[in-house]
């Protein structure tokens, strides 16, 4: 899928765990449903750190196309060091490591280790980057023709309102995980949910998506995991413009509505 569909089924796919949470007696506080819609809608845009013509590629300017460049190269080099014998040679690393349910953990295990070890700063860190992400993603064409400082100075204020915000009393930067120490440990669930359904939205593809390494499927590590065929569409096409994404703004309002206990308890 395109970013501005991937980011919108991160932001969707936070505010269902939302009301799940909500439906089970354990609501978020708004602030954790805001900044984790959000993280996650950034999120969703970090696996295609392979792709060097991707959205997030123009993300952080010359930093961000540097760092496509290397990981498209370590991705290359993973698949061809663990491709098994089902799976075709390749020229590049696109839609292989960072596709992967490994490195959604791995993603979402950093981040959470950068807020919880680096502070106050690692904590906007984490916060500015995947404010500057969503606004990429959710904000796409407003954010192809502002200048990068305007997006960056964007998401560093929304970064900081955020943090401010979290960390008063019961506002949650101690969400999920309340022992000394721990507060915002739980920063790290939506880039990894993020990345995951990126993961998701990309096998409903014509290519699909190996997800599932490195479990083998038959003869293949990276198996391409999607539905049969004949139900995949084109990245970008009509299905994903029309169907999906008026899907995803439907379905992330209810969910968010069920969130915020619009719905009552019954």
């Amino acid at each position: 899928m395109m970013g501005p569909a991937h980011s919108l089924s991160g932001a969707t796919a936070w505010l269902g765990v939302g009301a799940v949470a909500a439906g089970m007696g354990e609501p978020m506080p708004w602030p954790v449903l805001l900044a984790g819609a959000l993280i996650c809608a950034g999120a969703a845009l970090a696996p295609d750190l392979d792709h060097k013509a991707a959205t997030i590629s123009r993300a952080f300017g010359p930093v961000s196309r540097a760092l496509c460049e290397v990981i498209d190269n370590l991705s290359y080099a993973v698949y061809k060091a663990t491709r098994g014998k089902g799976d075709p040679r390749r020229s590049g690393g696109h839609r292989t490591l960072t596709h992967t349910w490994p490195w959604a953990v791995l993603c979402g295990a950093g981040a959470a280790a950068v807020a919880v070890y680096g502070g106050r700063w690692g904590v906007l860190a984490v916060l500015f980057v995947h404010m500057v992400l969503a606004i990429e993603g959710l904000l796409w064409r407003h954010a192809r023709v502002s200048s990068d400082v305007l997006v960056w100075l964007l998401g560093a204020t929304s970064a900081w309102m955020l943090a401010e915000v979290l960390d008063k009393p019961g506002n949650g930067s101690q969400w999920l995980f309340e022992e000394p120490g721990q507060q915002y440990l739980w920063i790290g669930l939506p880039i990894a949910l993020g990345a995951l359904v990126h993961c998701l939205g990309d096998a409903l593809t014509v290519s699909g998506c190996p997800v599932l390494w490195p479990i083998p499927v038959g003869r293949r590590r990276w198996y391409p995991v999607g539905p049969p065929k004949g139900m995949r569409f084109r990245a970008g096409s009509w299905v994903e413009i029309k169907v999906l994404t008026p899907v995803f703004m439907g379905a992330g309002g209810v969910c968010a509505a069920g969130a915020l206990g619009f719905f009552g308890n019954g």
